[in-house]
């Protein structure tokens, strides 16, 4: 297996391997329209066709045993129905979560965390879901919006999976993600692709991700995972300090580029992480750290600044 050193390291075996990336979960929620007098056996549909949109469908060109597959959830929240007087016409918010395990540990590190406000689609129960990555639009763009949102953030995970085994090495699938974006589909009531809606939308979130302005944040990732957590069992107290002294490499960025959506996107999976890494270096050590992160992730600063 020469997809990632860490299978090297940690899979030497007995698994047969297959094409399929993902084991993911997927959970749709429907409370919210439940008056709008449509099956719930559409909901149900829906959940296993995107599970099976993920789970069967190859994104890589590499081979991943089964112990390899990257652990994901999603979970749809729909808030409307009928949208513009189409039954098959619904929106609500996307989430996504994703991990990788941490090399001779007994727990898995998040990667992504994130929820995209943004999820306006068509889904007609007994339709496939398909997707081209050379024709993204589709025949209709509001049905083709689901599953480029979904690609989307599938292109994503894969590259924040990839950049934590080495450095930048999901810039292919960050790219796929980009090519989603500039191929987006377009349309009345479809939004989150563009640069003019909004500062922290899909657009910008890639954009920012491949931007050279934004590497050190990549480069950083790489650090944590592989140089720091990675390494954690044999040396914890190097590994910890790599990863708290690196934190400048993130300073700096969020200095250059206050309130970054990148850097909302990697904290909102992180924070947790820091705060156990924080507690467990002495206390005299700490405030450096915490002045940092409280200035880089300013909706936990408090969480931080209880560790004084």
């Amino acid at each position: 297996m020469l997809k990632r050193l860490f299978s090297i390291l940690t899979i030497v075996c007995c698994f047969a391997a297959n094409a399929q990336e993902f084991n993911c979960k997927v959970t749709v929620v429907s409370d919210g329209i439940k008056a709008a007098g449509i099956d719930p056996q559409v909901f149900t549909s829906l959940q296993k066709s995107i599970a099976d949109f993920v789970n069967t469908r190859r994104w890589t060109t590499d081979d991943y045993a089964t112990a390899e597959k990257i652990d994901c959830n999603i979970f749809i929240n729909l808030t409307a129905a009928n949208v513009g007087g189409d039954q098959s016409a619904f929106s609500g918010t996307f989430s996504i979560q994703a991990s990788r395990p941490v090399y001779n540990a007994s727990y898995s590190t998040t990667t992504v965390n994130y929820v995209d406000k943004d999820l306006d689609f068509k889904y007609s129960q007994f339709n496939p879901l398909n997707f081209d990555d050379n024709r993204i639009v589709g025949v209709d763009a509001q049905s083709s919006n689901l599953t480029a949102i979904i690609a989307y953030y599938i292109y994503l995970v894969l590259g924040m999976d990839y950049d934590s085994f080495s450095p930048l090495g999901g810039t292919n699938y960050l790219k796929r993600a980009q090519n989603i974006v500039n191929n987006a589909p377009d349309g009345k009531g479809i939004s989150g692709w563009k640069p003019v809606e909004n500062n922290r939308n899909r657009y910008w979130l890639v954009d920012q991700l491949m931007n050279p302005r934004f590497q050190e944040v990549r480069n950083y990732w790489y650090i944590m995972h592989r140089e720091g957590l990675d390494s954690m069992s044999l040396k914890p107290v190097d590994s910890r300090t790599r990863i708290l002294t690196n934190l400048r490499k993130l300073y700096q960025v969020n200095r250059e580029n206050p309130s970054s959506v990148l850097l909302q996107f990697v904290m909102s999976s992180k924070s947790d992480e820091f705060l156990r890494l924080l507690e467990a270096a002495p206390r005299a050590e700490r405030q450096q750290y915490i002045s940092m992160l409280s200035v880089i992730d300013i909706p936990n600063s408090a969480k931080y600044n209880a560790l004084k």
